[in-house]
C-alpha cells in the first residue's frame, strides 16, 4: 500500500507548460468556441462533461491528476498517507490557500465540501465517496478522512470533480432552503477555489472567466497564476463554424473538431491541430425498457442488441467518420482505463448472425426505431447515418433526430428516448467511475437505459472495498464479461481529443481524463 506522497515538487514545476519562463507573456483574453453551453455549475449536483470541464477552472481538489492522468500530484493538500489498516487518510493542508473572494481556505470548508460530496442524497457522483464514514480535523493543519471500509480508489477520487474545495459560508447563505436550491443560487455568482472565476454567463451565447487574483499557483516565472486575464468560452454548436472563426482569427480554440477535418487543419497555416491522448469512447446508448412512450420496445430484447452490434462494421465508420483516428472499443471503457480486459472489436462485423438474431428474436421483418444526435455535429452525424445504412439490411429502420444539446439531455435522463448518440471521458484513473455510471443499476438505471445485471452489482460493490489488485482484476473482467454480452450500448470507437488551437496559444492543455487545463495557458500578444 502507498504510505505517503510527499509534495517535494515546487508549484512552478507541478504547473508549469514546459516553456522557457523568459518567453512566456502574461495577459490577454483567449476565446475558445465550444460545442455546448454548460448546464449547471455545482460541483457535485452536475451530470455533463460541458459542465465538468468548466469546473475544473473554477474549483481545486485537495489532490490533483498528473498531465498523462495516470498520477496523483499536490493541489490544495501537499501530501497524503493512507493508514496502515487501510481505513482512513490523512492530508495536510496547504498554508495560505485562498477563495476567489480573498478569504482563507479553512478546515471547516475542506470537511464540509467532502461532507457534502460524500453525502448520498447529493447528486450522481457520491458513490466516489462511499466509503467516507466521517472528515475530522487533524492538528491545525491538516484533515482526517475516516472510512467504512477499505478503498482502493480513495486517492484517486480526491482528485474528481465532485470533491472540490468550496466555501461553505457563501454557500449556506444563498437562498433556498434544501442543498439543490442553494447550490442553483450559489452557482449563479460562485465563490471558487481554481484558478479562474466566472464573471458573466448569457445562457446560449458566452461564458466569461477572469483570473483569480487569489490563487496559490505560481508560473514558471515565479509569479501567480493564472497567466491570462481570463477567458470567454463561444457557443458555436455547428462543427464548420467553428473551425471558420478560428480560420479567421474571431477565436483562438476550438473543441470537438470533427475528424474529417483534422488532416486539413494539421495543414493550416497559423493552427496547431492538437489530437490530446485520451480516455474518450464514443458509442450508442439504448432504451432497453419493455416500453418507451407506452409501446413496446425492440430494445428491450437482448437478441436485438446483439444483432445491432453485429451489423454495425465498426472499422467501416472508423474510417467514415475518424478517418483512420480511431480504434474500436474492445470493452464498455477504454483501454487506457485501469482493469481493461478485451482486444479488438467487442462484436466484429458479422451480418449473416445479426439476421439469424434478428430473426431468433422474432424481428425477421425488422422495426423502426429513433437516434438523438446533437444538431451541427458532423461526427454524429456521420455516425448515424452509416448505421443506418448499415442497419437498414437487418430490415431496421432508424430515423435521426437532430436535437440541441440540453434537449437531448433532458429526454435522455428522463428515459424517454430510444437511442441516442453517446460518449464518455473518464474523470478518475480507476474504472469504478464509468463502472458505475453505465453498469451498476442503482445509481443511474445503467446510463439510463433501464439495463440491469444483479450480478453485475454485486461485483461492482464488492470492487469498492477490494484491495487485492488481482481479485479486483477479476471482478472487473467478470464485470465486462457480463456487459458486453448483454448490455445496453453499441460500442463503436476510442478516439483521442481533437482541439485546434491558434499557434499563438501555448500551454493548454486537454489531460486524458478531459480536463480542460487553462491555468498554465498563455497567449503571444502580436
Amino acid at each position: 500500500m502507498k504510505n505517503a506522497v510527499t509534495a517535494a515538487l515546487s508549484a512552478a514545476l507541478i504547473f508549469g507548460s514546459g516553456s522557457a519562463a523568459f518567453s512566456i507573456e502574461r495577459g490577454g483574453v483567449l476565446h475558445y468556441g465550444r460545442y455546448a453551453d454548460s448546464l449547471f455549475l455545482d460541483p457535485v449536483l452536475n451530470d455533463a462533461n460541458v459542465d465538468i470541464w468548466i469546473l475544473s477552472n473554477l474549483y481545486d481538489t485537495l489532490i490533483l491528476p498528473t498531465d498523462d492522468g495516470k498520477g496523483l500530484k499536490p493541489g490544495l493538500a501537499t501530501d497524503w498517507k493512507i493508514a496502515d489498516d487501510g481505513l482512513s487518510v490523512d492530508l495536510t493542508l496547504r498554508q495560505g490557500a485562498m477563495f476567489s473572494d480573498g478569504t482563507p481556505i479553512t478546515q471547516d470548508d475542506v470537511i464540509w465540501s467532502l461532507k457534502r460530496a460524500a453525502n448520498p442524497e447529493n447528486g450522481i457522483w457520491n458513490f466516489l465517496l462511499v466509503s467516507v464514514d466521517d472528515v475530522v480535523a487533524k492538528s491545525d493543519d491538516g484533515i482526517t478522512i475516516k472510512l467504512k471500509h477499505t478503498d482502493p480508489a480513495i486517492l484517486p477520487a480526491l482528485t474528481v470533480f465532485n470533491s472540490a474545495i468550496m466555501p461553505k459560508k457563501p454557500f449556506e447563505a444563498s437562498e433556498g432552503s434544501t442543498d439543490a436550491e442553494k447550490a442553483k443560487a450559489f452557482a449563479e455568482h460562485p465563490v471558487g477555489s481554481g484558478p479562474f472565476v466566472l464573471k458573466s454567463w448569457q445562457r446560449g451565447s458566452t461564458m466569461e472567466l477572469v483570473k483569480n487574483e487569489h490563487y496559490w499557483g505560481k508560473g514558471e516565472d515565479g509569479k501567480p497564476l493564472p497567466y491570462l486575464d481570463g477567458i470567454e468560452f463561444n457557443l458555436l454548436p455547428d462543427d464548420a463554424t467553428r473551425i471558420l472563426k478560428l480560420q479567421s482569427g474571431e477565436i483562438d480554440g476550438a473543441e470537438l473538431i470533427p475528424y474529417a477535418r483534422v488532416a486539413e487543419l494539421k495543414q493550416a497555416e497559423g493552427i496547431d491541430m492538437e489530437l490530446f491522448p485520451s480516455t474518450r469512447i464514443a458509442d450508442v446508448i439504448m432504451n432497453v425498457r419493455p416500453q418507451v412512450d407506452g409501446k413496446d420496445n425492440p430494445l428491450s430484447n437482448e437478441k436485438v442488441r446483439q444483432a445491432l452490434n453485429y451489423a454495425a462494421n465498426k472499422q467501416a465508420i472508423i474510417q467514415i467518420v475518424t478517418h483512420g483516428v480511431g480504434t474500436p472499443m474492445s470493452s464498455y471503457m477504454s483501454s487506457a482505463t485501469p482493469l481493461h480486459v478485451g482486444e479488438g472489436a467487442v462484436y466484429p462485423y458479422d451480418l449473416e448472425k445479426a439476421k439469424q438474431l434478428m430473426k431468433e428474436a422474432g424481428f425477421e421483418d425488422g422495426f423502426s426505431t429513433s437516434i438523438l444526435i446533437l444538431a451541427g455535429s458532423q461526427d454524429e452525424i456521420g455516425t448515424a447515418t452509416a448505421l443506418q445504412q448499415m442497419w437498414a439490411q437487418i430490415g431496421v429502420e432508424l430515423e435521426l433526430q437532430q436535437v440541441d444539446n440540453a434537449t437531448r439531455t433532458q429526454k435522455y435522463r428522463d428515459g424517454v428516448f430510444q437511442m441516442r448518440a453517446g460518449a464518455w471521458t473518464d474523470d478518475i484513473a480507476d474504472p469504478n467511475e464509468i463502472t458505475s455510471y453505465y453498469v451498476y443499476s442503482k445509481n443511474i438505471d445503467a446510463v439510463h437505459s433501464g439495463w440491469k445485471s444483479e450480478k453485475a452489482d454485486e461485483l461492482f460493490e464488492a470492487s469498492q472495498k477490494e484491495i487485492d489488485q488481482e481479485k479486483r482484476a477479476e471482478q472487473y473482467a467478470e464485470i465486462q464479461k457480463i456487459y458486453n454480452d448483454t448490455g445496453p450500448i453499441v460500442p463503436l470507437y476510442e478516439t483521442p481529443y481533437p482541439v485546434a488551437l491558434s499557434d499563438k496559444v501555448h500551454g493548454f492543455l486537454q489531460i486524458p481524463l478531459g480536463n480542460n487545463v487553462f491555468r498554465a495557458a498563455w497567449m503571444d500578444k502580436q
